[in-house]
């Protein structure tokens, strides 16, 4: 148990998700004399964003070609592969098709495919016979096959983070909510339900929670966390063996998300999901989930009002395939039409933490801000558990940067 009194290291990490695990772990290699803490909230490691995905191992597929998202998505893949052999955490690289059902589908298909040429991916053409003989159980008129993609469960790979975080001498407090932070010319504090913290320096990795992090102390930022509740279903258990890949719609470039995909998981069953719905509650992991704080405040922010008015007609789709199975069935069986009502059973939904910016527009890569002695991940979306150890590696070059700047 904290103790109702200060304590002091050289950097606290805010939030005990896979991004800010991986920072703390890599600190601690680079600096074995520096005292590091990670604080969570929750009783446990990865309990919001890292542990409600699908486990994908990501390739690097849809990224623009210079972006952060391109460059740490390829350089994540290979850094997790070999953090789970090195721990004998299982994963497989089962690979991913994106399967194109029309013709128009196929013209986006092309244009994924000069993408992962520019991206320097591994990637190959299927025709509609050879989508066939890999994937039985699939239909389109072609597809793009992605051999590098892989799952995992990331809930085992932050496990093992806390676990040599800690082998290293750090340090992760669970249950501890930060409530308040201030800094000075030479410190930052950070004051929690059990206790405060005096770090020289500060990392905040909240997720969900980043944009009020950021306004504890006082920093100008131009954008608000508007959640997305992604909802998952599991195919029952005689479908385990439905798809020998990863099954993945073209996604239309317009629009934000992927779609509904099938994916195979590390545990050997299957999901179907995840839709993108208008959430109403930061952590609202339920079906029905209403928050007056969070609602309020995304409802004052006019960048919200926008993106409405961008997204509306797919916004009430989305809304319309949650409350309605057989509208989210038919996004499945355009690709894969043995799938039936009956076999898409309950399974644990999402929270997507979208950074949305006071114009409307959606941040698609990564969005970082700090003050003299913090730095904040305000916008770490897909593919960010991929992504971890770059990102880490990234955020303590940027710390360094900054630390010899003061």
């Amino acid at each position: 148990m904290l103790q109702k009194s200060t304590m002091t290291h050289d950097i606290v990490i805010i939030g005990a998700g896979i991004v800010g695990l991986s920072t703390a772990w890599q600190l601690l290699q680079k600096y074995p004399h520096k005292k590091v803490a990670v604080l969570e909230k929750e009783e446990r490691v990865a309990a919001h964003q890292t542990s409600h995905n699908s486990g994908v191992i990501h390739a690097g597929v849809y990224y623009a070609p210079g972006s952060l998202k391109a460059q740490f998505c390829k350089e994540g893949a290979a850094a997790t592969k070999a953090f789970c052999q090195a721990h004998s955490i299982p994963f497989e690289e089962c690979g991913k098709l994106l399967v194109a059902t029309n013709e128009l589908e196929l013209q986006r298909m092309n244009a994924l495919y000069e993408r992962c040429q520019t991206n320097d991916l591994e990637v190959h053409r299927l025709t509609q016979l050879e989508l066939k003989q890999r994937e039985p159980n699939v239909i389109g008129k072609g597809a793009l096959w992605v051999p590098s993609t892989g799952i995992v469960s990331y809930q085992r790979i932050c496990d093992k983070l806390a676990e040599l975080v800690m082998a290293l001498g750090g340090e992760v407090h669970l249950a501890t909510k930060v409530t308040g932070l201030s800094e000075d010319a030479a410190s930052v504090s950070i004051q929690t339900d059990r206790g405060g913290f005096q770090a020289s320096y500060l990392i905040s990795c909240g997720g969900l929670m980043a944009d009020r992090l950021t306004k504890m102390l006082g920093i100008e930022t131009d954008f608000q966390i508007v959640p997305f509740r992604g909802e998952y279903y599991h195919l029952s258990p005689h479908h385990n063996q439905i798809v020998n890949h990863l099954i993945y719609p073209i996604p239309d470039p317009d629009l934000p998300f992927l779609g509904v995909h099938l994916t195979r998981m590390i545990d050997g069953t299957v999901t179907v999901g995840p839709n993108a719905v208008q959430g109403w509650k930061r952590e609202g992991y339920g079906k029905i989930n209403v928050s007056l704080k969070d609602t309020a405040a995304m409802l004052s922010f006019p960048g919200y009002w926008h993106l409405i008015k961008d997204y509306w007609k797919i916004g009430l789709k989305e809304t319309y395939n949650s409350w309605y199975k057989r509208g989210y069935l038919q996004e499945v069986k355009k690709y894969c039409p043995t799938v039936q009502l009956s076999d898409l059973e309950p399974y644990p939904a999402g929270i997507r933490a979208q950074a949305v910016m006071k114009d409307g527009k959606l941040v698609h890569d990564f969005l970082f801000a700090h003050s003299a002695r913090t730095l904040h991940v305000c916008n770490a979306p897909s593919p960010a558990a991929t992504s971890a150890f770059p990102i880490g590696k990234y955020i303590i070059h940027k710390l360094e940067q900054q630390l010899s700047e003061n």
